[in-house]
């Protein structure tokens, strides 16, 4: 491992988890996790931080947790992702007159340019976030993506500009340092998103990623290799969570894991004649739930999510010839079943998950490389960018960090489709703690039990 690279620590600050993943590039680039946390998220709402004391809470649980797995880390500067309902942005435009038109435009005149932009009035209230150069002009000559080499007058550039309530921004730095630990950068989720999961390539070709959280649904849309356009939709995984409570009258644990387990996007692709059956409160007779139902709320709050998706690409004039790339889903509700082809229909453009395997060291757990941790993983590629670029001061060549034992995949498979005693006692051997090994247990036999059930349903159906 290459020790002079830096450990960069991503925390994302989430509506229904927050997660701390540390994480250091080896030779080939690829990133290797070192520490990997989470915990439940109960201050949060909406992307926003409401409850400073219980997201203080969680976000030590997560750093505990990450620590307990490598307690050869430390951790003391992170990476954290931003959005919520306050989140704007606005294009502007800015130049500068250099002083030796002769001389190459060096790197310190472009960061000249973009640290004026930080000067732009906006409303009251509100504070500059990030300042993102899109094409550049030197005296005439337009769409220049890198200036430096170039020679002339005048540099200019388009700017999108994205803010951020001030109260907002406060009560994230306030959850953090009062953790104890201090924050490199604000990035935007949907930028961190975007650069876990895509490629060169799909910037270039023109992509649209919506991520999809637990309390907002975040858009970065791309363009020949530039960011055109980012919003926050302020509807996601709860607001279907809470659908289906209402809707069908249930607890809300029950309505998430009826989503996270039977859910479809599609109406028209879950079985008429499947039923659910809910356990009775306090002696009340259980619940059938029709599965039809089911899709049918879940299939109308997507759409209409992906209806803001599509307003939002219209606004900025992005049509099918400029997003050659189509549509990439990511987080952790781009995991409901058949929501690619309802996010084909609705919008009309190709659509594909986004995982970020891409940039993931080989012999990761499978958890990893989840969209759950798109967010998560693209701050600790944001933080490479800037220290590849030179932009802050990193520690680095301190002590060989290993990537710990439960962060690498166990490659031996389980074949037989029968769980026997035996089989449990072998595997709380190799893992830590009794409880875990039967939280497996159970987690594998509900699964069997789950995949039972549908080949008997198949086969009365057929």
């Amino acid at each position: 491992m290459n020790v002079e690279q830096p450990i960069i620590v991503g925390l994302d600050i989430g509506t229904t988890k927050i997660a701390v993943i540390a994480g250091r590039k080896n030779e080939f680039g690829k990133l290797e996790i070192l520490g990997f946390g989470k915990a439940n998220s109960n201050g949060v709402k909406h992307g926003q931080v409401l409850n400073i004391d219980e997201t203080i809470k969680a976000i030590k649980t997560a750093l505990a947790n990450c620590l307990d797995l490598n307690p050869d880390l430390k951790i003391e500067e992170v990476y954290v992702g931003v959005a919520g309902h306050h989140i704007k942005s606005l294009q502007t435009r800015g130049d500068i007159v250099r002083e030796n038109e002769e001389e190459e435009i060096t790197q310190t005149e472009v960061d000249i340019l973009i640290s004026k932009q930080y000067k732009t009035y906006i409303p009251a209230g509100d504070q500059i976030i990030d300042v993102i150069a899109q094409e550049y002009t030197v005296d005439n000559m337009p769409n220049i993506i890198k200036p430096i080499g170039y020679s002339g007058v005048k540099l200019g550039a388009n700017f999108h500009i994205i803010t951020g309530d001030k109260n907002a921004i406060r009560n994230i730095n306030r959850s953090v340092e009062k953790s104890e630990l201090r924050i490199k950068d604000l990035v935007l989720q949907p930028l961190a998103s975007a650069a876990a999961v895509m490629g060169q390539e799909d910037f270039e070709a023109g992509v649209a990623i919506v991520d999809i959280g637990g309390g907002t649904t975040d858009l970065a849309v791309f363009a020949e290799g530039i960011l055109r356009h980012t919003a926050v939709i302020p509807f996601a995984g709860e607001n279907i969570t809470n659908d289906i409570k209402s809707g069908l009258g249930v607890l809300r644990s029950q309505a998430e894991q009826m989503k996270t387990q039977f859910g479809s996007a599609l109406a028209n692709e879950a079985k008429a004649n499947a039923y659910i059956t809910i356990p009775g409160l306090r002696g009340m007779p259980a619940k059938e739930i029709s599965v039809k139902n089911l899709a049918n709320i879940i299939q109308a709050r997507m759409s209409e999510i992906l209806d803001f998706v599509t307003y939002h690409l219209k606004q900025v004039g992005m049509d099918n010839r400029q997003l050659n790339g189509g549509i990439v889903l990511t987080g952790g509700g781009s995991q409901l079943k058949h929501l690619i082809q309802l996010t084909e229909y609705v919008t009309g453009l190709p659509a594909r998950i986004g995982l970020p395997n891409e940039h993931l060291a080989a012999g990761h757990i499978e958890e990893l490389a989840k969209p759950t941790y798109s967010t998560c993983l693209g701050l600790i590629l944001k933080g490479y960018d800037d220290f590849e670029n030179n932009r802050k001061v990193f520690e680095k060549g301190f002590k060989k960090v290993e990537v710990p034992a439960d962060l690498i995949k166990n490659t031996t498979e389980i074949t037989d489709t029968i769980l026997t005693e035996e089989t449990v006692a072998e595997e709380a051997l190799t893992r830590k703690g009794r409880g875990e090994a039967l939280n497996r247990f159970w987690s594998v036999f509900k699964d069997k039990l789950i995949d039972i059930f549908k080949e008997e349903e198949d086969s009365q159906l057929s």
